[in-house]
């Protein structure tokens, strides 16, 4: 299960690039599928481009789960696209917490492509903080802000209220369907309309991968 683990997720989803995935590329590609054939998906990127990609052999899937702030304590090996701020602290525009068996998948800080100046960051929570101070489990509403270890040293993230949390799952060619949101990283550029991928994220149950 562990082995199943690490293929169906760390190659696909939760490693983002970095150190310990330096072969994927930087930045990904998201959009919709529209159909499927096989191992080819005819999909419309969220710029509303139509490309058509396939899938390589043994291509990883991994599935976008719903989560919550309240599985985040000190501790947490988590991910997150922020943009940063005047002072250097970053806001969230969503977080991700990782299995435990993907802990340091992926370390480190990075620039992204989910908006302008936008980076996405990997690393370990250390502490959490509310409007009412040093938290160690959250509970309630309202923005929170978290020390986040990227390997590098500390970063502070503002996660304010609202943003979107997600989790990783393995997935199957099954989740695939018309209509799913997906994010892969391409293997090369696309080209004639056409790229492979060998690691994809597929949302559950109509869920946009928000990172």
């Amino acid at each position: 299960m562990e082995k199943l683990i690490r293929s169906a997720i760390a190659a696909s989803m939760i490693g983002f690039g970095g150190t310990a995935l330096a072969s994927v590329p930087a930045l990904p590609i998201r959009g919709t599928i529209d159909a499927v054939q096989g191992r080819t998906l005819s999909v419309t990127e969220t710029s509303g481009t139509k490309i058509t990609v396939t899938l390589a052999p043994h291509a990883a899937i991994a599935e976008v789960i719903p989560s919550s702030l309240a599985a985040v304590k000190a501790g947490s090996y988590v991910g997150t696209a922020a943009v940063q701020q005047m002072g250097g602290t970053y806001r969230a525009m969503e977080l991700q917490i990782f299995p435990e068996k993907m802990r340091g998948i992926g370390l480190g800080t990075r620039q992204w492509n989910l908006a302008p100046h936008s980076t996405m960051t990997n690393g370990t929570v250390g502490s959490m903080a509310n409007a009412v101070g040093t938290v160690g489990t959250v509970s309630g509403s309202g923005d929170l802000t978290l020390t986040v270890n990227d390997g590098s040293g500390t970063k502070t993230v503002l996660v304010p209220q609202g943003v979107p949390v997600v989790t990783y799952a393995p997935g199957s060619l099954t989740n695939l369907q018309p209509g799913a949101h997906i994010i892969f990283f391409p293997s090369g550029a696309v080209a004639n309309g056409s790229v492979t991928t060998s690691r994809i994220g597929v949302g559950k149950d109509g869920l946009t991968p928000p990172m």
